[in-house]
């Protein structure tokens, strides 16, 4: 499913144009992005939170070469208990 398609099923579900759904998807998409920082919370669904990945040492497969990745902080996803359920 891409964002075309989450785009008609809003608009079909909530009897409104996919102009609106698109627009309306666009700016929870931007509101996650945007307070990706602080950390979201969304009842049901998930949150998301920025966690910070140490440093670590890498080896190039084709030449054996080993290297250094810098450490960096990368935006973590934890699914809520009731949309694990829906996978499981």
């Amino acid at each position: 499913m891409n964002k075309r398609d989450v785009i008609a099923v809003v608009a079909r579900e909530a009897g409104i144009k996919k102009v609106l759904a698109g627009k309306t998807v666009d700016s929870v998409l931007r509101a996650i992005r945007k307070n990706a920082k602080k950390g979201i919370q969304i009842i049901g669904f998930g949150s998301f939170s920025v966690v910070k990945r140490r440093a670590r040492k890498c080896k190039n497969p084709r030449t054996g070469a080993t290297f250094t990745v810098k450490a960096s902080n990368i935006i973590k996803f934890r699914p809520g208990t009731d949309f694990k359920q829906l996978v499981n």
